[in-house]
């Protein structure tokens, strides 16, 4: 009895001794990873910190602590080497962290973390798609763009950036409600200048292809939502050409004061006299 006494509390010690032994590795793991991290190389902190998680879980009651240390600094690690993909415009990489970082921070309670990789999301998915605008990639920023405002149809940028890359690429009816989606969410000045620019286009096509009736809608709508002299210009020639003479004069009348000194104002004004004259 007395000798199986002594072999168990042997083997006590031996196992609190490897107990000791490995929360004094786990602890310098720990150690090394916060040094990386401070010097800001992430990839060597998470697996520093990943490992001595690790060994810490395996420690019981005495790695708690440690354990709990680990959980709380991994998610805002891989926070941060996704905010350094976005710096670099690995856009897909930040993404897939940001994913990681969500589902890191959920499992082990670190809500704030969680939400700012939540916030993080959009803000690269707005980078990635503004690059494609740039690029001339037009498809592939407006399906960028379409996510983040299925995520938060609020974001008047976003529907202003989503109304460039639709025009851009043709869509013209698309265009329209993305700018009115922007203009009803704090980009109106911006907005309606869009809009009425591509109202102006249209308008001036319309015109050269002697579709009058569209070109003085057109020009009316531009004019609406962002006052020009070419628009109401085109707005006056159609008009004329419409022989709606009222409309004509009042059009090209507004031409005139928004653009007095316009290279054809003497040929306008004389345009608006003949039509005063007619019955």
């Amino acid at each position: 009895m007395k000798k199986l006494i002594v072999t168990l509390l042997a083997m006590t010690l031996a196992l609190a001794s490897a107990y000791a032994q490995d929360m004094a590795k786990a602890t310098e793991t720990a150690k090394l990873a916060n040094e990386a991290l401070v010097n800001g190389d992430y990839d060597t902190a998470y697996t520093g910190f990943k490992e001595a998680l690790s060994l810490a879980s395996a420690c019981g009651e005495e790695g708690e602590e440690l354990v709990a240390t680990c959980q709380n600094v991994l998610p805002s690690i891989v926070n941060a080497m996704a905010r350094k993909a976005i710096r670099s415009k690995d856009y897909d990489m930040a993404l897939s962290l940001l994913d990681q970082a969500v589902s890191l921070a959920t499992e082990y309670g670190v809500d704030e973390e969680a939400v700012k990789a939540k916030e993080l999301i959009p803000q690269a998915k707005m980078s990635k798609a503004n690059d494609y605008l740039n690029d001339k990639k037009f498809a592939e920023a407006a399906a960028l763009y379409r996510e983040i405002l299925e995520a938060d149809a609020t974001n008047g940028v976003v529907a202003l950036r989503l109304g460039m890359a639709l025009q851009s690429g043709g869509d013209l009816a698309g265009a329209e409600e993305a700018y009115k989606l922007a203009a009803e969410n704090g980009q109106d000045v911006a907005a309606n200048r869009q809009l009425g620019t591509m109202y102006l286009k249209k308008a001036a096509s319309a015109l050269k292809g002697k579709n009058y009736k569209e070109a003085l809608v057109t020009a009316v709508k531009s004019a609406e939502v962002c006052a020009t002299a070419n628009a109401y210009k085109i707005a006056g020639t159609a008009a004329n050409a419409l022989g709606r003479k009222s409309e004509a004069i009042e059009y090209l009348s507004k031409y005139l004061e928004m653009s007095p000194s316009a290279g054809d104002a003497a040929q306008i004004q004389a345009a608006i006299d003949q039509l005063k004259t007619q019955k």
